[in-house]
């Protein structure tokens, strides 16, 4: 019988150099796995002169280890802070291993509300699709938490974090550092990988916290999935694909359509995304039953 060592089979974080001491982590945009330990994402490294923050902490304990041993290949300096942009599985199932390391873990208030409300399901779902690489996964939720915004200082570098409403999840936040003009969305934005609508199912809602955190002009986007990139392509993959749904199921809902109509909708022109043959219709029927209730 062949037993695979997961250590060795793991998949590895791809490390995208942004600027000077800023980075992307960027995971697989396929399906969590027990050899991406959940890690189908894209994290954020920022390393100040006092240590590191990192945006978003994995799927995982592994998983987590797995960023941490990404991180350790640019620097020694301790994680001081964590930053959750989010409720979904693998923005904040790692914090329990950053914890004891002694690292601070933010979040907005919402996220931390959504983190305590499906921990039990993440843990559930990622159970059945990561098996033993969940193992010694502990849910810690964020510690510190604001509502709207929230300004944080390390090591001479001045973040700020930004709270608009419901995206993929109801607690999304967006964070930006002025001094290099890069923004780290978490799931606001997905980049090669086509976005589910998410458990917060509200697409109008995602569209207008996707145009506050264009407003910014950045130079540089860190997303929640996929490459970093900048605002033209993010906007490409995600605010025009939500924009094209909700204009065609406007016209279905207009003409007294239903659902099965709204299935069929041909997204071919977003097909470039990867995943759209097992998400595409769901996302349109997502968006019309919402659209359908709202009408």
């Amino acid at each position: 019988m062949l037993v695979v060592n997961i250590s060795i089979a793991q998949a590895a974080l791809e490390i995208q150099k942004i600027s000077d001491n800023v980075y992307a982590l960027e995971g697989e945009t396929t399906q969590r796995s027990p050899t991406n330990f959940g890690n189908n994402s894209t994290h954020g490294v920022i390393i100040t002169d006092e240590g590191v923050v990192l945006v978003d902490s994995g799927a995982s304990y592994l998983g987590a280890k797995q960023i941490h041993k990404a991180i350790q290949t640019l620097t020694d300096k301790p994680i001081k802070i964590v930053i959750n942009t989010g409720g979904q599985d693998h923005r904040w199932l790692g914090n329990d291993y950053f914890q004891k390391l002694g690292a601070r873990i933010i979040a907005s208030t919402k996220a931390q509300a959504d983190q305590k409300a499906r921990a039990d399901y993440h843990m559930t779902r990622l159970g059945g699709l990561i098996g033993d690489s969940l193992k010694g996964t502990n849910p810690v939720f964020a510690i510190e938490t604001f509502d709207d915004k929230k300004a944080i200082e390390l090591g001479g570098v001045n973040l700020e974090l930004y709270y608009f409403g419901p995206a993929h999840t109801e607690g999304d936040i967006f964070i930006y550092m002025p001094s290099e003009a890069v923004m780290f969305t978490g799931d606001i934005v997905f980049n090669d990988r086509m976005l589910g609508i998410g458990p917060a199912r509200n697409s109008q809602s995602w569209i207008d916290v996707f145009e506050k955190m264009a407003s910014f002009n950045p130079k540089h986007i860190v997303p929640g999935h996929g490459s970093a990139s900048d605002l033209a392509t993010a906007t490409k993959n995600t605010q025009s694909y939500l924009i094209f749904l909700r204009d065609k199921i406007s016209k279905i809902l207009d003409n007294d359509g239903d659902m099965l109509e709204a299935s069929k909708i041909d997204q071919s022109e977003f097909h470039f995304l990867s995943g759209h043959e097992a998400i595409a219709g769901k996302n349109a029927q997502w968006v019309f039953e919402k659209m359908e209730f709202d009408y």
